[in-house]
C-alpha cells in the first residue's frame, strides 16, 4: 500500500514523540508498569477498520496498521489517591491496536485487557468502559526470562488463552531505536466510545520507554484472534521488551 493510500486511513495531527505531548495536571489514576513484553503483528488497515468503534481509524506505519499483544504486570495502583487497590500487584495481558482519534490525536485502542481478578475488572469496565476480562493468570522472570499466561473466564466462557515465553536481551540505544519502535510505544493517550457512540480520550503521562531486544521462545496465543484478527500461524515481526515505567492517566474527555 502505498502512502497515497495510507493517508484515507490516517492523518493525525500529533507527531510521534518518545516523550509525553503535555504533563498532566491531577491525574485520577497512577501505577507502575513492570515486566513489560510488546508482540506486534502488521495488518491490512481495512481489517482493523472494520473492528474499530465509529470514529476511530487506523493509524499507519509503512503502509499496515498494527495489532499487538502485551502482556506485563501492573502494581502500585491508586485511583485519584483515594483508594488503592488490595490486589497490590496482578499480571495483564491486553490485546491493542493503533488509531488516530476524531481530534486528530493518536492513541491506543483496546479490543481486551486481562487480568486475575474480578474487580478491577469491574471498575475498569464502569469507570473507562474498557473491555477488561478476568482470567486466571501467571506472571515469572528467571534469568533473562520472561513468561506470561493467561486462560479467560468472564464475560467469555470459551476459555481463550495466552502463553508467551520471551528472552530478553540488551538495551536498545537511542540510535537503535527505530521509527517502527516509536510508532508503536509512544502511545500517550488512549481511545474508547461511550455507549452513546460519542468517542473519548484519555492521556497518559509516563517517562520515555527503555526497550529492551528480546525474542519468542514460546508462542500459543488464542487472545488475538479472539478479538477478530485471524492471524493464523503468523509469528509477530516485532517484538520488544521494556523496562518499568510510573504511569499517571487523566480522566477521559469526550472529543468526538
Amino acid at each position: 500500500m502505498d502512502d497515497t493510500q495510507t493517508s484515507a486511513w490516517s492523518a493525525p495531527i500529533e507527531p510521534v514523540s518518545r516523550a509525553p505531548l503535555s504533563p498532566l495536571g491531577r491525574p485520577v489514576l497512577t501505577m507502575r508498569w513492570e515486566l513489560l513484553t510488546y508482540l506486534h503483528w502488521p495488518v491490512a488497515p481495512e481489517a482493523v477498520a472494520a473492528l474499530l468503534p465509529r470514529g476511530l481509524v487506523p493509524d499507519v506505519h509503512g503502509g499496515h496498521a498494527w495489532v499487538g499483544l502485551v502482556p506485563f504486570r501492573m502494581a502500585r495502583i491508586d485511583l485519584a489517591g483515594r483508594l488503592k487497590l488490595p490486589q497490590g500487584s496482578f499480571p495483564e495481558t491486553n490485546v491493542r491496536t493503533y488509531v488516530v482519534g476524531p481530534d486528530g490525536g493518536r492513541g491506543v485502542y483496546f479490543h481486551s485487557l486481562d487480568v486475575p481478578y474480578l474487580a478491577p475488572t469491574v471498575v475498569a469496565r464502569t469507570t473507562y468502559r474498557l473491555p477488561y476480562c478476568w482470567s486466571r493468570m501467571r506472571l515469572g522472570a528467571r534469568g533473562d526470562e520472561r513468561g506470561y499466561l493467561a486462560v479467560r473466564r468472564w464475560p467469555s466462557a470459551d476459555g481463550a488463552r495466552s502463553r508467551v515465553i520471551v528472552g530478553v536481551g540488551e538495551r536498545l540505544q537511542d540510535h537503535e531505536v527505530t521509527p517502527l519502535d516509536d510508532f508503536l510505544s509512544a502511545r500517550w493517550s488512549l481511545y474508547d466510545v461511550t455507549p452513546g457512540g460519542r468517542v473519548i480520550r484519555a492521556h497518559v503521562e509516563h517517562p520515555a520507554w527503555t526497550l529492551r531486544q528480546a525474542e519468542v521462545r514460546v508462542l500459543d496465543d488464542d487472545l488475538v484472534a479472539s478479538a477478530g484478527y485471524d492471524l493464523g500461524a503468523a509469528e509477530p515481526v516485532h517484538v520488544r521488551a521494556a523496562e518499568a515505567v510510573e504511569v499517571r492517566v487523566d480522566r477521559p474527555r469526550v472529543v468526538g
